[in-house]
């Protein structure tokens, strides 16, 4: 039985929850609060690795031990459940990825005075936090934080700019949207940032869209054993480990059973890592991302048909549904209610839905279980180490 004043767990912004409901920021299981209000670190309770914690708005949980983090991303999905009245008959140990993991993040980069600030945004805040160090991303991506700092210090007078960095099969993607190259000068300091840290692709958006401005052969990813090819701003899971993780529990659920409707398939994460010998139609609303797919399929000889298909305007009607053995989706954030809607109606007997949000994933839970399916298991995943972002994948059966 916990006393009042325990940290029993994490809520879903972060903030430590007592057993008498208290919110207290800073606080994991096990702490307690004093008389006085003071908090009294408990067993799950570390010294955050990162200097930037305090001020950062990149990371909510660096204060939390490995089982602490564990515990808060089995619960959050877990909890979104109950919330509609659903429990999983399984939930599998909650997949982590380890520091130093990330391959893609968003930087933000602004002059304040002379000193180009490139980081993170402060929490609530449009403030940068000028990172110094970062043990989420992969060393390959924080290695550039200095030599871009340098880069834009040819940019005078005030901006703002927003930089994508993802690892690609061939280096590093850098995209940098809100800077305008104005004269040879600051022309010269794209190319040579470009060419002296070897990246796969640097392109430059000043309003218009982006504009490749370097790629000496063109980006793929390997997704499913293919390399395909990696559209400029293309989505793409978090982690390698983290991936692995949620296509590994589409593989175990989806064995065997053929044809399979990957909706919201993307560049093709899953489909490619389903098809052969199961047959797969993989259906995506960018058409860049859909080409993508389309011509990996094809010269791999993977048997995936991909369609060009908005699923929130257009999604696949309940007959057609029915014409699949499982069904797969990976929506949004915002989830994909039109769409479950048709798989409630029709006679599909396994879906496999993959989320980001375990709110709007278990509203559609509900949907599905109210047209007769059993949320028969749980994969919680965070690949978003340290944060409050947790993923999963989930298997509904009728």
């Amino acid at each position: 039985m916990s006393e009042p004043n325990e940290i029993i767990r994490i809520a879903a912004k972060g903030d430590g929850v007592t057993a008498a409901g208290q919110h207290v920021p800073g606080a994991v299981p096990g702490d307690r609060i004093a008389a006085d209000g003071q908090l009294i670190p408990g067993p799950h309770h570390v010294t955050p690795p990162c200097r930037h914690f305090s001020t950062c708005g990149g990371c909510q949980l660096q204060h939390a031990d490995e089982a602490a983090l564990a515990q808060f991303i089995t619960e959050r999905v877990v909890h979104a459940a109950e919330g509609q009245g659903i429990v999983a008959d399984m939930v599998a140990p909650a997949h982590l990825s380890p520091p130093h993991a990330r391959r893609r993040a968003t930087l933000h980069a602004q002059r304040r005075g002379g000193s180009v600030l490139l980081g993170y945004r402060e929490a609530r805040s449009h403030q940068v936090v000028d990172l110094a160090e970062c043990p989420v991303l992969r060393p390959e991506l924080f290695a550039l934080v200095a030599t871009l700092r340098t880069m834009l210090a040819q940019w005078s007078g005030k901006f703002a700019a927003d930089i994508e960095l993802a690892l690609v099969d061939q280096g590093v993607v850098c995209g940098i949207k809100g800077l305008r190259a104005e004269g040879l000068a600051q022309t010269e300091a794209l190319l040579d940032f470009a060419r002296d840290n070897a990246l796969a692709r640097l392109t430059v958006d000043d309003g218009y869209g982006p504009e490749t401005v370097w790629e000496p052969e063109p980006a793929t990813i390997m997704l499913g054993g293919v390399a395909v090819s990696f559209p400029v701003g293309a989505f793409l899971q978090a982690t390698e480990d983290g991936e692995a993780a949620l296509v590994a529990a589409a593989r175990e659920w989806l064995a065997g059973i053929t044809p399979i409707a990957d909706l919201f398939s993307g560049l093709g994460t899953f489909a490619l890592a389903l098809a052969g010998p199961e047959k797969v139609l993989a259906a995506e609303a960018a058409r860049d991302a859909h080409l993508a797919c389309q011509q990996a399929a094809r010269r791999s000889g993977k048997p995936v048909f991909a369609q060009h298909r908005d699923l929130f305007r257009n999604p696949l009607l309940a007959e057609e549904v029915s014409k699949f053995g499982a069904i797969l989706l990976d929506p949004p954030r915002a989830g994909a209610r039109e769409q479950v809607e048709q798989i409630a109606q029709s006679s599909v007997a396994r879906v496999v839905y993959v989320s980001c949000n375990p709110a709007s994933w278990a509203k559609d839970a509900k949907r599905l279980v109210d047209a007769g399916f059993m949320l028969k298991g749980v994969r919680p995943v965070g690949q978003f180490r340290w944060s409050t972002h947790v993923e999963l994948a989930s298997l509904f059966t009728r």
